[in-house]
């Protein structure tokens, strides 16, 4: 992947104002848009677009295909005709955090609206029985699977024993956590649905597929609906001159459509629970590790097809993005494996990963790959070596550089290759003032010096490094543009839950922000006459 001196914000959709409780694909997202033409840059980062699941991370997701539902926006729905304004009412809770366990009723309430409609007029019906056609890969079996579980929800609400969820709720209690477990018992998590539907079983299927196909249906309109009105924002961005950056998890939740559709692609054992799961061991960002949970891939059948599933994911994230960021790429070169029932990471092992098989694989069907490898943590020789060998560009970050020696490789004065992104912080940092104001004196101190500020704008003091530096692609998160504190960080890693609820209000982006950025983009030769990634 060739890249092109460039400048960008990190900014998930769920960030951005709007009256119904979480951002979403309406005019908060135009609108942030605009507001990059107009700071002179062209580079849109996000996190994964995929459906959410429990924890509402964007990581853990219920399909490694499906959009997130919850983006679509009710202002769109309401200019496609299918509402009208009085059935839409703004959520009332606080416009800068996002409150899931009271956001998601509420959407979805207006979204079964919006089907109702739907359903009534012929406008639109062939494109979206076309768009159905074009998707069936993924979309029947993610459509049904997410039916089957709320029919298992509803129909197991009142039946929970006290004592007996008390006790399945300790045996289980290294997998499953918290709200999880509950939906376990009640029946929704799909390995605990009757035996021939969990095995996936063709005629289980398909007497569940008749019996839900209202249900079925509505989750195919609002796929059919976010990818309609995501496909008009990235058009949108790209008129603007802006490329989108993508994001893809290298795991996909146990709890997934992907995972029960094709068991056969992940080390399961017969009751369909994970032999191993994912994390990584004991790092910067945890002192136990990261135990994440998720299936690890059977890679010796996933070879055996050619890697088929791998290239198709990849092949339908770049339907949606300019560029995709592969989280853990790591992983690809050898991958942590925790033992199940594992409380933490510590007792995990390394094994060995596809490696250049896979990108080769990917590369026959796709040709070149616009991917930047995640390749943070632990990192050895030979995961440099592989994603050198494979022309993949890295990530810096500058929240990790500030070794008082000056010889830390995320120092700009220490970038060996150009074909980097370097960023202030990501998702899993601490804004970078709270950063700051939590970092021993010793790195305060060499920043200080490094840079010859005082540090009381070190938000946009690192800002302007990042700009500075040599790496081609420079993309900082909007909460240090608004030079936000600790409180409006996106994620504190290996936490279960309070993570993803950042909001940044109407207003709060401004004109001097604009031209803040806008002159560090002309100063360091970040606005390129061609602005699409290439």
């Amino acid at each position: 992947m060739e890249l092109i001196r460039s400048g960008g914000v990190l900014a998930h959709p769920t960030s951005f104002p709007g009256p119904y409780g979480v951002g979403d694909l309406g005019s908060g997202a135009y609108a942030f848009i605009d507001f990059l033409r107009k700071a002179g840059q062209t580079l849109w980062q996000i996190l994964p677009l995929s459906p959410t699941s429990y924890g509402d991370s964007p990581y853990q997701s219920f399909s490694a295909f499906a959009g997130n539902h919850y983006l679509i926006s009710p202002e769109m729905l309401i200019k496609e005709g299918y509402l009208a304004e009085a059935d839409a009412e703004p959520f009332p809770g606080d416009p800068s955090r996002i409150d899931y366990g009271e956001v998601i009723p509420h959407k979805m309430a207006i979204y079964r609206k919006a089907y109702a409609s739907f359903k009534q007029k012929a406008k639109n019906k062939n494109l979206f029985t076309r768009w159905c056609g074009q998707n069936k890969d993924w979309l029947e079996s993610y459509a049904l699977f997410v039916a089957i579980k709320q029919h298992y929800i509803d129909e197991r609400r009142d039946l929970p024993d006290p004592a007996e969820l008390e006790k399945y709720r300790a045996e289980n209690a290294a997998y499953l956590t918290g709200d999880q477990i509950n939906d376990f018992y009640y029946g929704a998590v799909w390995n605990s649905w009757q035996e021939p539907l969990a095995r996936h079983e063709p005629a289980a299927v398909r007497e569940m597929a008749k019996r839900l196909s209202d249900e079925i249906d509505f989750h195919k309109f609002l796929q059919y609906e976010f990818f309609r009105e995501w496909r008009l924002l990235k058009e949108y961005a790209n008129e603007n001159g802006i490329g989108v950056v993508g994001d893809i998890p290298i795991f996909v939740a146990m709890d997934s459509a992907d995972v029960w559709a094709e068991p056969g692609l992940y080390h399961l054992d017969e009751y369909g629970r994970p032999k191993e799961v994912a994390g990584v061991p004991p790092d910067y960002f945890s002192e136990t590790g990261q135990l994440w949970g998720n299936p690890l891939y059977h890679w010796e059948a996933h070879k055996k097809s050619g890697y088929e599933w791998w290239i198709k994911r990849v092949a339908s994230v770049l339907k949606t993005v300019d560029a995709v960021r592969i989280d853990h790429f790591r992983g690809f070169e050898a991958y942590w494996a925790v033992p199940y029932g594992e409380k933490t990471a510590v007792n995990g092992k390394w094994k060995k990963g596809p490696g250049k098989d896979l990108f080769d694989a990917m590369k026959k069907k796709l040709g070149e790959l616009p991917i930047i490898a995640e390749d943070l943590g632990v990192i050895t020789e030979k995961v440099n070596r592989l994603r050198k060998g494979l022309k993949l560009p890295g990530m810096r970050v500058l929240h990790f550089a500030f070794s008082p020696d000056g010889k830390n490789a995320f120092m700009p004065h220490n970038i060996d290759d150009t074909d980097t992104v370097i960023y202030t912080g990501t998702h899993d940092n601490d804004t970078t003032v709270g950063w700051y104001a939590a970092a021993p004196e010793a790195e305060r101190d060499y920043l200080r010096r490094y840079l010859n500020v005082s540090g009381e704008d070190v938000a946009w003091d690192l800002i302007r490094l990042a700009y500075s530096s040599t790496a081609k692609y420079a993309v900082v998160p909007v909460q240090d543009v608004l030079n936000l504190g600790t409180e409006h960080r996106m994620n504190y890693p290996g936490e279960p839950s309070g993570n993803w609820q950042f909001r940044y209000t109407a207003g709060m982006l401004t004109e001097e922000h604009a031209e803040r950025l806008a002159y560090l983009s002309q100063l360091y030769n970040r606005k390129p006459a061609n602005a699409i990634l290439q």
